[in-house]
């Protein structure tokens, strides 16, 4: 179905907007009415096929040695970087600084955009909607995105719909971006990136399911790697 979408420019950027704005309003409106169990296991269902998109994503590397020499690069970047911890110390920043329209409305935003944005599958998705037309990881996040708003608009009001805005320009950026960046991706690149991709992906699966925090954030420099490693030896 989301093949018939495939020619609408960032469909699944305005999908993943519109399932913030639909979760939130659920929430406020049948928060009392909405048993946790269901939004926890609804999430856990969405951390299994995060894994098995990552598993397909992965498949498609063509040398296994670039792929692990981009996760080591990557990572090793990324943990002397501080990406998680520094994504961390913005949260809590942008906490205390941005006041807009009171401070309850202020945390409902901030708090909503940073954990729809701060993550893998907001850039990964955004790649694959830019430079393959395609929205399937966008649509698994619109899902997962849409579950959250219902508990983050219940205890935090409003404001947890105005997130729809930053997700939408944030996200449509990147899918742009990788759109402008096409032309000039060998196809070989492309599958490089997209199989490392995966590997992240299932790392973000793992964690969704609560069976390990995996720091994804800190391996997200693999994907230059990636790209990088494939532009020179693919």
């Amino acid at each position: 179905m989301l093949d018939f979408f495939s020619h609408i420019p960032l469909f699944g950027t305005a999908l993943n907007s519109g399932a913030i704005l639909i979760g939130g309003t659920a929430g406020i409106l049948l928060t009392s009415r909405f048993p946790k169990r269901i939004m926890e296991t609804t999430l856990q269902g969405m951390g299994l096929v995060t894994l098995f998109l990552g598993l397909s994503m992965a498949q498609k590397s063509a040398n296994l040695l670039l792929m692990v020499g981009s996760i080591v690069l990557g990572t090793i970047l990324g943990e002397a970087l501080q990406l998680e911890d520094r994504a961390g110390r913005l949260v809590d920043r942008l906490k205390k600084t941005l006041r807009i329209g009171g401070e309850g409305f202020s945390d409902g935003m901030v708090t909503s955009s940073l954990l729809f944005c701060v993550g893998s599958v907001a850039i990964l998705g955004s790649f694959e909607e830019g430079l393959h037309g395609t929205h399937t990881l966008l649509a698994t996040k619109a899902v997962m995105d849409g579950v959250a708003s219902v508990a983050l608009a219940a205890s935090m009001g409003i404001g947890v719909l105005s997130s729809s805005i930053p997700v939408f320009l944030y996200q449509g950026t990147l899918a742009l971006l990788a759109r402008s960046l096409q032309s000039v991706l060998l196809p070989g690149v492309v599958a490089e990136i997209t199989a490392t991709g995966g590997i992240l992906l299932i790392g973000m699966g793992i964690s969704i399911l609560g069976i390990r925090k995996i720091p994804v954030l800190n391996m997200l420099p693999s994907l230059l790697f990636a790209g990088l490693l494939a532009f020179w030896f693919v």
